[in-house]
């Protein structure tokens, strides 16, 4: 039997074990140009709770009852198409089940002389893109400015601050714990923290950053966000990433921005790493070259199961990872 984790209800607040669902059915066998896949790592990643809603957003929603999916790593088991070997180990979106049957295409072999497997979740791969456009495309940071990043420890956020430092940037981090504070400064170089859960944001900004701030990249939203908007230096930009604070709160409402926006002529643009596809190698061959240079590092939660992706999951919701966070299911074969 083949194990696969549904969703069988739509959350309306948190996400719980009622909603998502680990089932069982027959192992799948690859027809002419298939492979037979055997998931290595998964992702749980925030902007899946917006999925698991059936409203319209710029991605389809989960399906009820069908497996959840997202980025992962597998290992090719089998194969009946020209493009994979046995043994291969590819990246893709696939769906959370222990073996899939997919076609090639869409699938990335993975290089491993460029770092672990693992990496091509994290800082190789959707995160690190995601950072890498952000800041670069939308935050445009010059030498000298201050850099403001929410979420900053996690897999974005964490890549964030570190390409801002090597961009000649002063750079201020918020987390939500101390382990994670002292990981952003001791181990990222970051200029300053703040403590969102030990200390007043509002004060504490204005104490981390008395110069104003020039590039806000936002990975979390509400009331963070609210006491970031008095502080944004003229013709400051503002990478709207993420707004997981708000992910599980049924008709959020905070204070009005728009006179903040206009008042400092500030640029505000909301992104999802797919708005710069066509620009992935790019964003790769920057993100492989820093890393081979020793300029960029990562850190990763990785939670041990197939029957834990759920937990691993809802965990994202209670910052309870230190950058990506990735699920082990299974081991690479000795061949790989």
């Amino acid at each position: 039997m083949n194990r696969e984790i549904h969703l069988v209800e739509r959350p309306k607040a948190a996400p719980t074990h009622e909603h998502i669902k680990v089932v069982e059915n027959n192992q799948p066998e690859p027809g002419s140009g298939e492979i037979l896949l055997k998931m290595l790592y998964v992702s749980v990643d925030p902007y899946m709770r917006g999925r698991m809603s059936d409203a319209k957003s710029y991605v389809a929603p989960f399906q009820l009852n069908e497996p959840i999916e997202g980025g992962a790593v597998a290992e090719v088991v089998q194969s009946n198409a020209d493009q994979l070997s046995e043994g291969d180990i590819i990246t893709g979106m696939l769906p959370w089940k222990e073996y899939t049957v997919q076609k090639a295409d869409g699938l990335r072999k993975i290089d491993p002389s460029l770092g672990p497997i693992t990496t091509s979740l994290g800082i190789l791969g959707m995160p690190g893109l995601t950072a890498y456009f952000g800041l670069m495309d939308i935050g445009q940071p010059k030498e000298g400015e201050t850099i403001l990043v929410s979420g900053a420890a996690g897999a974005v956020g964490s890549t964030v601050v570190q390409i801002g430092k090597i961009m000649g940037c002063r750079v201020v981090g918020i987390a939500g714990t101390d382990e994670k504070t002292s990981y952003l400064k001791e181990e990222l170089g970051v200029d300053a923290t703040i403590n969102y859960k030990t200390e007043n944001v509002s004060e504490a900004l204005q104490e981390k950053c008395p110069n104003g701030i020039d590039v806000y990249f936002d990975n979390v939203g509400g009331d963070i966000s609210d006491a970031v908007y008095p502080l944004l230096n003229k013709y400051a930009r503002i990478a709207q990433c993420g707004a997981i604070s708000s992910y599980n709160v049924p008709n959020d409402q905070g204070p009005r921005i728009q006179m903040h926006l206009i008042k400092s002529s500030v640029l505000i643009k909301g992104f999802t790493v797919g708005d710069y596809q066509n620009r992935f190698s790019e964003g790769f061959q920057q993100l492989s070259k820093w890393l081979s240079e020793g300029k960029l590092t990562y850190e990763e939660t990785i939670t041990e199961g197939f029957e834990n992706i759920p937990d691993a999951f809802f965990g994202l919701f209670e910052g309870a990872n230190l950058g990506k966070q990735l699920v082990k299911v299974a081991e690479p074969s000795q061949k790989s």
